[in-house]
């Protein structure tokens, strides 16, 4: 229920202009508009010269051609009763619609509704054979004469969100809201299995449903909200069955066609909330979260009832009957100790308890050895904040804070199924200094610097024979950060303004015995400016850039799994970089012509350092595959560059009626390799038996131009 109140706050400002002004003071133009908004209309179409596999993954409009341009602004009020109706909507012509309709009485009741749908298009190009695309059965296309014939396939995903919501003032101070989801999601995504591999399509059709109310109470001094919070998932397809076109079971000839994939299977959750708030004193607040949630998921195994010997472990249940019970309280302070000292701080204890009863799932069926188990995980943290201000002179202000985090997590109990590394516990300590001054009535800044180690328990290894799995989790590592971060505003005149940011982060990551693998080091760098200047009254300039840099240092050792012993080698240094620059331009000619443009440049670059060694090989190298086998060569960058340009024009027709031109030229160029073999042909899957190829397109250069008409009125 966030936008339910939005109307009623229009309303609330214009009252307010006039209670403290009144009539006399306030612009009668401006009054008018805030309680009486005028509503707008617009109608078009527009045309993309070319498709834009990369650039319109989310907006809708992937293939060239001609879309339709719809959106409406429609907002009315009836004096009588205080009544708002309203009515928006946004690219209506196209598959990425959104509208939203409410009607509210302010200050009583309310209610609305909403749709929207996202769309993400893959903006890979795939030549396969595979049938059944989208179902539960496929059939990979085979080799020989009976192979199933190849043709191009597009994915994409589809989330059609609908919702509506229902606001209530029971009494005086008290209010109920609801608001009710339904998210259904259909589509399909690339997938695949074996080793070879074999190129699969995840077949996408679910049903996500949300219910939330919340009764809040608004005192003087006291301020409660408390209320229910539950989720559905439900998936429509449970077990795809994968099957090759004359041959057994992928990697197994004794064992018949064809091959089980699970899908995600139904889960529900449910939760209680209080939140509260406490005002003891004008300068003293105490705050108060507590939640309760049992999450489950005791669906039927799809495989369940498979004959053998696909079937699973004889022993193993029908469900997995999960079960997670989520426990939180949070407890809050905030107090103005003096005019110049502000201190608070917070408790947090969250417990995750996973109560899913364990059972084995894979194992011998003719000694009742069960060799593979669920692994149920736990743990609890509890947090602590405090943070003190202090108002110093010379217009200096110092914060000063420190978060402890205490973890403890569950350990597999099962040795011989510990393929990944465990800590038993996780501590981190997180310090914060920041210093600001207000510099001048122009310019004012800010310096921050932030100190954090983490660390914990000895680790709990994996077994020896599969040691070479002893690669650390980033969020378990042994790791000290430092992060500064710089901000100024700059702002000497009205006409001119300028923000400017600075910020770096070092990572240092513990090594040992423990651990032969993983990050040793990494850092983070962003520096971003952005202006505005006022040319004149009518025309404005604006821009901004941006430069980040990551890095990352990984051993780049290899395990003898013979001896058991790690050889070191040279470290793999990984960066990305990425760089943008944006200029603005808003102007106008007379009363009724309205112009703008925009250019923006962006390159993202990921590339390894000159002195990185890989595999052994010298020189910047890798092993991986190509089409004719298998080979070393270097590794080339992977560099991506965006160019787009736009412009528009309005020309006020009428009072109430603007015509608008909107032009836009985009150019995306890639080297991305991910999804090609060294010789730079397309990846290719099984290619003795299936053949599919994955590419991406290099290059694309677009043009749009649309014609837009916009009414006015109230």
């Amino acid at each position: 229920m966030t936008h339910i109140n939005s109307a009623f706050r229009l309303s609330a400002l214009a009252t307010a202009l006039l209670a403290i002004y009144g009539p006399a003071a306030a612009d009668d133009a401006e009054i008018r508009q805030l309680s009486e908004p005028d509503s707008s209309v617009s109608v078009g179409v527009g045309h993309w010269n070319d498709d834009r596999f990369q650039q319109g993954m989310y907006d809708g409009m992937r293939s060239r051609g001609f879309y339709g341009l719809i959106d409406a602004d429609i907002r009315k009020r009836d004096e009588a009763t205080g009544t708002w109706y309203t009515f928006e909507g946004e690219r209506l012509g196209l598959d990425t619609r959104r509208f939203r309709g409410e009607v509210l009485q302010q200050g009583n009741i309310g209610a609305s509704v909403s749709y929207s749908r996202i769309d993400r298009d893959s903006p890979l190009q795939i030549n396969t054979g595979l049938q059944g695309i989208g179902h539960e059965n496929q059939t990979i296309s085979g080799t020989g004469a009976n192979a199933l014939p190849h043709r191009d396939v597009s994915l994409g995903v589809q989330r059609d969100l609908l919702q509506a919501g229902f606001y209530k003032n029971l009494m005086r101070d008290v209010d109920l809201k609801v608001s009710f989801k339904n998210e259904e999601k259909d589509g399909t995504r690339n997938w695949g299995m074996g080793s070879n591999p074999y190129f699969l399509v995840e077949p996408i059709d679910s049903t996500t449903r949300q219910l939330d109310v919340t009764v809040e109470y608004t005192g003087e001094r006291l301020q409660l909200a408390g209320g229910y919070a539950g989720s559905w998932y439900g998936n429509h397809d449970s077990l795809v069955m994968a099957t090759i076109k004359g041959q057994a079971q992928p990697g197994n000839v004794s064992t018949p066609n064809p091959t089980p994939l699970t899908l995600p299977l139904d889960n529900e959750a449910h939760q209680f909330f209080i939140n509260a708030g406490y005002s003891f004193t004008p300068s003293t607040r105490a705050t108060l979260k507590l939640q309760r949630s049992v999450a489950t998921q005791d669906e039927n195994l799809p495989t369940w009832n498979l004959a053998a010997p696909n079937n699973r472990f004889v022993d193993a249940p029908r469900s997995l009957d999960g079960k997670i019970v989520n426990s939180l309280v949070e407890l809050g302070l905030t107090s103005r100790a003096t005019s110049d000292l502000t201190l608070n701080g917070s408790l947090r204890y969250y417990d995750s308890d996973d109560r899913t009863p364990i059972s084995g799932f894979v194992g011998s069926n003719t000694t009742h050895v069960a060799t593979v188990h669920d692994t149920p995980f736990s743990y609890t943290t509890k947090t602590g904040k405090f943070e003190a201000s202090y108002r110093l002179p010379e217009r200096f202000k110092l914060i000063a804070g420190v978060d402890v985090k205490d973890q403890d997590r569950s350990v597999n109990k099962f040795i011989d199924e510990r393929y990944i590394p465990y800590r038993e516990r996780i501590d981190e300590t997180t310090y914060r200094l920041q210093l600001r001054r207000s510099m001048s009535d122009t310019l004012n800044g800010s310096v921050t610097y932030l100190h954090s180690e983490r660390d914990g328990s000895s680790y709990v290894p994996p077994q020896e024979a599969d040691i070479f799995n002893l690669i650390n989790p980033l969020h378990l590592a042994d790791r000290t950060r430092n992060k500064w971060r710089l901000s100024l505003d700059w702002a000497p005149v009205n006409a001119f303004n300028l923000q400017f940011n600075v910020e770096d982060a070092h990572d240092e990551y513990g090594h040992n015995d423990e651990r032969p693998f993983g990050l040793r080091d990494g850092r983070a760098t962003l520096v971003s400016v952005d202006a505005r200047y006022a040319l004149s009254d009518v025309w404005q300039l604006t821009g901004w850039a941006s430069h980040d840099m990551t890095r990352a240092r990984q051993l780049a050792g290899r395990w003898d799994r013979t001896t058991l012993i790690f050889e070191m080698e040279k470290d793999a240094v990984l960066k990305d970089k990425g760089d943008s620059v944006g200029l603005g331009l808003r102007g106008g000619f007379g009363e009724k012509l309205k112009v703008g443009a925009d250019v923006q440049w962006t390159r993202t670059r990921s590339f390894y350092d000159e002195e990185t060694t890989l595999s052994g090989l010298g020189g910047l190298q890798a092993v991986y595959p190509t089409s004719a086998g298998v080979t070393a060569v270097p590794l080339p960058d992977i560099e991506n560059k965006l160019v787009r340009i736009s412009m528009f024009a309005k020309y006020a027709v009428t009072k109430e009626a603007d015509v608008r031109l909107d032009l836009i030229h985009e150019q995306w160029k890639t080297d991305d390799w991910t999804w090609s073999f060294a010789d730079g042909s397309p990846f290719t899957y099984g290619t003795t038996v299936d053949g599919t190829t994955v590419s991406i397109k290099p290059k694309e250069t677009s043009n749009f131009i649309g014609m837009r008409y916009i009414v006015r009125f109230q």
